[in-house]
């Protein structure tokens, strides 16, 4: 096995890649150059000159990359793991590419599954980052539920290291359509959140479980003068996280992403009387990838 080599989630929007020697990061980049800004699926073009330092130190280093990146829109697709999957089964299924430089490369496959109520769903990215907090952080009943808050948030459940259910809350999109094309976020200024307005927002969650419904207040208390317009987009924000976690039946969960983003959902939590534990997510991604490449290498993980 290679000491060198490096991890890369490359999602929609964003490229983030990590510079590895075994299970230590290096060095780490991050780029707006998601699938989204790959002109005419030139990836191996977009790839190298983001990359360039790293081989010009270490040539034909390895490469390993998740997320989006193999889609349907991406550099090549790989095929679904069906649930349950672990570290095992990811690495079984890594579809393998060729690169004009000379590095072996691979991509991730991501999961599919019935959600718990029954309906398909998938993820690409998030899994890597369920089975580093497995990885660092296991767990003494073998059993973790886990929050993966985003554009499209996950609610997995993992039982001995492996994912065995998980959801998707369209929370982030619809939060962002909604103060962009709707009448909720019609003359609503930039401004600061505002805490008292995400809390009653939170609550309100609570009271009208029905989030079309609930949805609507934003318009009326406004009208009536409870909401100012610098308050709409906290109170919208603090709704639809409410409404979020009001599918969480536990009283204690994880949560994995950006100190920005999890430090909301944590209060909202913590109002509704779960407590949420916090991890990071590029550390997690990281040792998700870790254990990926030891399996591929023949290592346990």
């Amino acid at each position: 096995m290679k000491k060198h080599w490096i991890a890369i989630d490359w999602g929609t929007s964003n490229f983030r890649a990590f510079l590895m020697k075994e299970h230590e990061c290096l060095d780490q980049i991050s780029a707006p150059c998601g699938l989204l800004h790959v002109p005419d699926r030139q990836f191996a073009a977009t790839l190298k000159p983001l990359i360039g330092n790293w081989l010009d130190e270490f040539p034909q280093l390895p490469v390993l990359m998740a997320g989006m990146v193999g889609s349907q829109q991406g550099w090549q697709e790989v095929p679904y793991v069906a649930l349950p999957a672990g570290c095992q089964q990811l690495a079984k299924y890594t579809a393998v590419l060729e690169t004009p430089w000379g590095s072996p490369c691979r991509i991730v496959a991501g999961v599919s599954g019935n959600n718990e109520f029954g309906l398909p769903d998938v993820m690409r990215g998030e899994e890597i980052q369920l089975i580093g907090l497995a990885a660092r952080h296991p767990a003494p009943q073998n059993s973790q539920y886990v929050i993966l808050p985003g554009t499209h948030s996950k609610h997995a459940e993992l039982h001995n290291g492996e994912i065995r259910q998980f959801s998707t809350f369209m929370t982030g999109e619809i939060y962002s359509v909604m103060l962009s094309h709707s009448l909720l976020g019609r003359d609503v200024p930039p401004a600061p959140e505002d805490e008292p307005a995400f809390a009653l927002g939170v609550t309100h969650a609570q009271r009208a479980p029905h989030l079309s419904n609930a949805l609507f207040s934003a318009r009326t208390l406004r009208l009536n003068g409870v909401l100012a317009p610098d308050q709409v987009a906290s109170y919208l924000s603090g709704l639809l996280i409410g409404a979020e976690l009001h599918a969480v039946a536990h009283k204690q969960a994880w949560i994995v992403g950006s100190p920005a983003l999890t430090e909301r959902y944590t209060r909202a939590a913590k109002q509704l009387g779960i407590t949420l534990n916090s991890a990071d997510g590029n550390a997690c991604f990281i040792q998700g990838m870790t254990q990926i490449y030891q399996c591929l290498n023949g290592e346990s993980a």
